[in-house]
């Protein structure tokens, strides 16, 4: 009952490489994902991106930090991993597709186990917080990228 799982796709007209610079840039998720407070980066890679992150999330009935490790495979696949937090574990990833002159297809996953936190988080709130984490996402990213003509 505490977990929390899903994915969510949308096709956007631009290339790859515009949507990766977008996904790729986790420092600015909470201007465009809903739901996210705060990505805060604590350790970053040589092309200076984000590697390990101190994050917050409003989780409906309270504030939910973790800190979070990003791996990046540009510019087809961007993945992370809780190391700790509120939570017991969240796992999630960025997929693109490049389909050429359509443009390129967004695929969000995200796996979280909310562990004793479910005795909070469930029911009509768990369903919320579900279409506000993985349901909306593809389409958040959607709308910013085309909005960035």
């Amino acid at each position: 009952m505490g977990v929390l799982q899903g994915e969510s796709s949308a096709d956007i007209d631009a290339p790859i490489e515009r949507v990766w610079m977008r996904v790729q840039d986790v420092a600015r998720a909470p201007e465009w994902q809903r739901g996210i407070s705060a990505v805060i980066g604590v350790q970053r890679d040589p092309e200076d991106r984000i590697l390990l992150a101190d994050t917050e999330i409003d989780g409906r009935v309270r504030a939910l930090r973790s800190q979070v490790r990003f791996t990046y495979a540009a510019p087809t696949r961007l993945s992370w991993e809780q190391t700790h937090g509120d939570i017991k574990s969240v796992s999630g990833a960025w997929e693109l597709e490049d389909l050429g002159a359509e443009g390129t297809r967004a695929t969000y996953r995200l796996a979280v186990d909310l562990g004793r936190l479910s005795l909070l988080i469930r029911g009509p709130v768990l369903e919320v917080l579900r279409s506000q984490l993985v349901g909306a996402r593809a389409d958040e990213l959607k709308a910013v990228i085309e909005a960035d003509r």
